[in-house]
């Protein structure tokens, strides 16, 4: 029961810092969950919590790095990598070795062996809280990328590290030859022994499919299940390191489950939403679960009178100062060797870069739940020296970077306010989305609904040329962009005098004509009109369709065929009038890309005169299905950017705006 209530306090104390940081967005997230877990600590004593380091890691480390290693950019981690490993193993032993000596000189009373454990823990960074800042500022996606890429790793390095120091503060003996090996076969035999049951568990999944099993929650659940079973494997069986196997099989899980063409568009939207639920929660307990621990942390050192205050926050200052300072001037000197050394040209030494790469080192939950898992006694049954003292240290380092990140991370970085969406990057984004509904559609299509899913990808392809028509700066394009334009309102005024003529005549009835001049108008007004205009016209073809075949019954079929010859005689008359002014202005690349649009369109309907309505409506809703699951795959491509740090809040904001207006325009027309 008490852990039952636990949980469920947990759970509202995570509500509740949701609903605070709606109201307070300039405090990042993962403060106000510290502080909530700090004020609940205090205030209600009669529930505890204890963070025991291995199920920690088991239960909130594996699947978070799991995740961050199968959403990484693999090809921004391959391109990153000497800067990922050179954080992740070099800047790591540096803070170690310089932070240890820093701490024992600051404070003699820690031994040396123990001021390295301390250090070792500060070490790893935590994204997390950084991703809570990046929300509100800009940062450079370099940054982001290599603070998240680093974090994937420094967490093992930091942790053995810390490991090594504790056994020589228990046991007084250390060996460096032997520590070397062990570090070597922890890291290889954890990264080798994530590659291989990663691999093995894709394999057991295609081998499934091939057997007629494609149960989507299920494989969703295996998943899931995943990181648990790698990181427990390689921790108890083969006494490696379960963190590095986990983003080991995170990485190697994605790659060859896209290789291995196994990848199933519904079980991708099933596990994004499933994996957006779990993120939220594990995310929001690590910091709830700091905060709450804090206080029992530090009631002993608190309460020593032997200690000043005063004194414990200056030597938080003074050690998180230099943790910080280290990782700033690694980061200046190695940017500065990499300019050096590289042939094609690196980034100069920025001074604000190292700034601002140093001010997102921030600790977190790896550094609290390694740093309360200091033994009381050591190996001659002493006590562990001063270890009240170093875990209130560690705590307040926390607090300390957290803090430094929300309030000086804005002086030094660009505000998203002064970003603007309305640039060709932010085009470029809107690019993207479309591509990847494309991609989303080419992987629903069937041999049942190839010639829906044909239609709308050539929607798709018409509106990406458009987009790039529209903000290309070339002068000629523009130019060409209004000639077509122009000579587009020309087909369609000769499409009208054709219909007039039609009515004059008495050939027709003025119902199929009006019809046909509303779709008209339409497509005059978004010639005149803005981008989302043409992409309301896209859709809109599926409510003009649908429209005729819902007011077609079998009694009017030959009115319905009657309607599409007269289109088709309507746009020859367009070609005939544009055909004339190209014989007499010798104009041809223009006027020649209006007419094959004509003869595109006639084409299309030639191949829909011998269909019968239940066809079209069946096409018609077969695109609509796959419109709707293009969106889907558009928002969860707009997700992945902002959490891989390539857009910012503000863009990814309007880019969800862009989203939402043409599915509320599908929405409206489907209920129509």
């Amino acid at each position: 029961m008490d852990l039952l209530l636990s949980i469920i306090v947990l759970l509202v104390l995570l509500l509740v810092s949701n609903i605070v940081s709606h109201y307070l967005p300039m405090i990042p997230t993962a403060l106000t969950q510290i502080a909530l877990g700090i004020l609940f600590a205090v205030f209600v004593e009669e529930i505890s919590f204890e963070l025991d380091t291995e199920w920690f890691l088991l239960l909130f480390v594996a699947p978070l790095l799991f995740n961050d290693g199968r959403r990484f950019p693999r090809d921004e981690l391959w391109k990153m990598r000497w800067p990922i490993l050179a954080n992740a193993f070099i800047l790591v032993f540096l803070t170690t070795i310089i932070g240890g000596y820093f701490i024992h000189w600051l404070i003699p009373s820690i031994p040396l062996a123990a001021a390295f454990a301390l250090a070792a823990i500060l070490s790893p960074t935590d994204p997390v809280a950084v991703n809570g800042i990046a929300e509100r500022i800009y940062l450079p996606p370099i940054i982001l990328r290599l603070v998240r890429g680093e974090s994937l790793i420094n967490d093992a390095s930091g942790l053995i590290a810390f490991n090594y120091a504790v056994a020589a503060v228990v046991t007084g003996y250390f060996s460096l030859n032997e520590a070397a090996l062990d570090f070597l076969y922890v890291v290889t035999v954890g990264a080798v022994s994530g590659i291989i049951v990663g691999l093995l568990l894709v394999g057991l999944r295609k081998s499934l499919r091939r057997q007629g099993i494609v149960d989507v929650t299920f494989y969703s659940l295996l998943q899931l299940v995943t990181p648990f079973i790698i990181y427990y494997a390689a921790e108890a069986f083969l006494h490696a390191s379960g963190v590095i196997a986990v983003v080991a099989a995170g990485i190697i899980h994605s790659s060859i489950k896209e290789r291995a063409g196994i990848r199933n568009a519904d079980e991708q939207v099933v596990t994004e939403h499933m994996w957006s639920i779990i993120l939220f929660v594990l995310n929001g307990v690590v910091f709830l679960l700091l905060g709450l621990s804090i206080p029992s942390a530090m009631k002993e050192t608190v309460e020593n009178p032997a200690i000043s205050n005063w004194l414990i926050i200056g030597y938080i200052l003074s050690i998180g100062f230099v943790i910080m300072v280290i990782r700033m001037i690694w980061t200046y000197c190695y940017m500065g060797l990499e300019y050096i050394l590289s042939k094609e040209g690196s980034a100069k030494p920025s001074l604000k870069v190292s700034v601002l790469t140093g001010l997102t080192g921030v600790r977190g939950a790896i550094t609290m739940a390694g740093v309360l898992s200091l033994p009381y006694f050591v190996a001659s049954g002493d006590l562990f020296p001063e270890r009240s003292l170093t875990i209130m240290l560690a705590g307040g380092v926390i607090l300390l970077t957290l803090l430094a990140a929300a309030i000086l991370l804005p002086m030094f970085s660009k505000s998203e306010s002064t970003m603007s969406s309305d640039t060709p990057s932010f085009e470029r984004y809107k690019i993207r989305l479309l591509r990847a509904a494309v991609e989303r559609i080419e992987e629903e299509t069937t041999k049942d609904n190839q010639d829906a899913a044909f239609e709308l990808i050539s929607e798709y392809k018409r509106l990406i040329e458009q987009i790039r028509y529209d903000n290309k700066e070339d002068k000629r394009i523009r130019e060409m962009e209004e000639e077509l334009m122009e000579y587009r309102l020309l087909g369609l005024r000769a499409e009208r005098k054709y219909l007039r003529e039609c009515v004059n005549q008495g050939e027709v009835s003025q119902d199929i004509i009006n019809r046909i001049l509303k779709s008209l108008d339409f497509r005059e007004e978004v010639l005149a009109h803005s981008l989302l205009s043409k992409v309301t016209f896209l859709l809109g073809q599926i409510k003009r369709k649908s429209g005729y075949t819902d007011r077609v019954t079998a009694n009017e079929h030959n009115q319905y065929a009657q309607m599409q010859e007269l289109q088709i005689k309507a746009a020859n008359a367009a070609i005939e009038k544009l055909a004339g002014i190209r014989a007499e202005s010798g104009d041809t690349e223009s006027i020649k890309i209006v007419i094959g649009e004509y003869e595109r369109f006639i084409e299309r309907w030639k191949d829909t005169r011998t269909d019968n309505m239940r066809t079209r409506m069946k096409l018609d809703e077969q695109k609509e299905e796959l419109r709707f699951k293009a969106l889907e795959v558009e928002r969860s491509t707009i997700q992945g950017m902002y959490e891989e740090g390539q857009i910012n809040r503000e863009t990814a904001k309007k880019l969800r705006r862009f989203i939402n207006d043409v599915e509320s325009l599908l929405l409206q027309e489907t209920e129509e």
